[in-house]
């Protein structure tokens, strides 16, 4: 994949993710207001609990599918089915043993977290897991053909889905509705990309949308029953390329199946490092409820967890695209291209991030009442704790990536398995002497934990280091930005205003600097360009 590839990639991706988010907070603000502090407390522990089963389960052997299709849907695209069916048939037993256990243990669950109402709300949202897994199937099926494009309109999709049905349903049902909500937004994603699925991942791919309408002229003249019959040895080299989902009939004496056991040892280093990373990031809300027993300053917690998490989201799209990327140039041992790819990722990654972090903070304020109102004001001082936390976490999560595409899955997972295991340890302690502060601190020191430990395996594994000269760039500008907000008006609804005009001084610093280059500008630019002409 080409460097205007993986950047257009990235920036479709990214716009679709923060469209994405945007309806998140959406849905988060409308919530929390709908609901008040106390009972958007229960809502976020149980979303939160509910998600980290879907991340865990749901996640982990579709990522394995996504790495194995990414390897072979160019040169062996026969295959994309095989592997496709035999995920899919290992996916539907796992996430119906998971939703059976945990809508049993919903009591037990309620009753460790102190509150025993929360049994049906558990029993209630153990329908988001089968719903919010056959969206991600498709999501990594997709991922795995490198169809980004079509990742983005679903994403998109599921979007405006969000919003209608979780504040729609929160409106009229409270608590129950906002949980119904998020059952339904997944399925209906899910539905549409069986549709795209079924009809149109036949046709030959165009630019835009992929050959989402190409196709119906072919349909119409019934390549749908020929494709049956069709003989694969005289498809041409060029087709089976520009065709990756193509499902036609196998060489004869061609291998026709591919060992599910590969999938499954792949998918279970992957699966428990989604398991500790969710237990990581998350324990800190559950600490919050059990430790201080206060529904109240659970949901000003979750608040400041939810916005803080904001740069998370935004550089997720860059794991979209690195883990089938990585998987493609270390399957073909091209080790310079692949330390390339991973150079170039860190370089986006931190020119973005380290903006992105400060500024989140100096505004911090009206950002909380932007989203919650005033009623959630004390979730301001965790946040800006927090968010420099979540830079950290942010840094953890793609190297992990990038790692888990060349196959190195038990280093992240080992590395979140500890990282799980000192945040509990931080917050059992701190949140004791400090509330909700010592709850974001112990996160935050975690944080950084993970992230220099992923920095050393990638330097390890693919020899990519940290140019100190880069970095340094980075953080001079990085605090011009900040030494210029005290020079701004006292935050308010404006703050986006601000934001923008200081985001565009840490640019202009950073060209002057020589960091930012005029080819980085144009790059960008010629990514733009290209998706709107497509």
């Amino acid at each position: 994949m080409s460097r205007q590839h993986i950047v257009r990639s990235v920036f479709w991706l990214t716009v679709s993710e923060i469209i994405f988010n945007i309806s998140g907070y959406i849905v988060h603000s409308g919530v929390g207001r709908i609901l008040g502090p106390a009972d958007y407390g229960r809502y976020g522990l149980v979303i939160t609990l509910t998600t980290m089963i879907i991340v865990l389960i749901g996640n982990g052997i579709p990522t394995a599918m996504s790495k194995y299709l990414s390897e072979i849907f160019e040169t062996r695209p026969e295959m994309v089915r095989v592997i496709k069916k035999q995920t899919l048939l290992l996916q539907i037993i796992l996430i119906s043993l998971v939703t059976l256990v945990f809508f049993a243990l919903a009591p037990l669950i309620a009753k460790a977290l102190g509150d025993t109402t929360l049994t049906s709300l558990f029993r209630l949202s153990s329908l988001i897991i089968p719903a919010f897994a056959a969206a991600s199937f498709y999501f990594y099926y997709f991922t795995g053909i490198h169809r980004f494009n079509i990742q983005a309109i679903l994403k998109t999709v599921r979007s405006i889905a969000k919003v209608i049905f979780i504040i729609g349903l929160a409106y009229f049902f409270k608590v129950e509705g906002s949980i119904a909500g998020y059952i339904a937004a997944p399925f209906l994603v899910f539905l549409i990309a069986l549709g795209i699925d079924r009809f149109h991942t036949f046709s030959i791919e165009k630019k835009g949308l992929g050959g989402f309408f190409s196709f119906l002229p072919l349909w119409k003249r019934g390549i749908k029953g020929d494709l049956k019959r069709l003989d694969y040895s005289k498809v041409s080299q060029s087709t089976r390329v520009k065709n990756p989902s193509l499902t036609l009939p196998f060489k004869k004496g061609e291998n026709k199946s591919f060992n599910w056991k590969r999938l499954l040892n792949y998918a279970w280093p992957i699966t428990l490092f989604m398991l500790f990373y969710e237990i990581m990031i998350s324990i800190d809300l559950y600490m919050v409820k059990a430790l201080l027993h206060n529904d109240y300053l659970t949901g000003i917690y979750n608040g400041a967890l939810t916005v803080g998490r904001i740069p998370y989201y935004l550089f997720y799209a860059l794991t979209i695209v690195l883990l089938p990327t990585i998987s493609k140039t270390t399957s073909q041992n091209q080790t310079k291209e692949t330390a390339k790819i991973i150079n170039q990722t860190i370089r986006l990654l931190l020119l973005f991030l380290f903006p992105g972090v400060v500024l989140m903070a100096i505004f911090a304020k009206p950002i909380i009442t932007l989203f919650y109102g005033c009623d959630y004001i004390q979730a301001v001082y965790p946040m800006q704790i927090l968010v420099f936390g979540v830079g950290f976490l942010t840094i953890f999560y793609v190297l992990s990536f990038a790692l888990n595409g060349a196959g190195k899955v038990k280093a992240p997972m080992w590395i979140a398995f500890f990282g799980a295991v000192l945040n509990s340890f931080l917050n059992y302690f701190l949140i004791t002497r400090f509330a909700l502060t010592g709850a974001a601190v112990s996160t935050t020191i975690t944080s950084l934990f993970t992230m220099i430990a992923a920095f050393y395996l990638i330097k390890k594994h693919f020899g990519v280091s940290i140019k100190t000269k880069g970095i340094a760039k980075i953080s001079l500008a990085t605090l011009a930005l900040y030494i210029a907000s005290f020079y701004f008006p006292d935050p308010n609804y404006l703050f986006v205003i601000w934001a923008l005009i200081l985001f565009l001084f840490y640019g202009l610093i950073l060209y002057i600097l020589g960091e930012l280059k005029r080819s980085d500008i144009n790059l960008l630019l010629s990514a733009i360009r290209k998706n709107k002409k497509s």
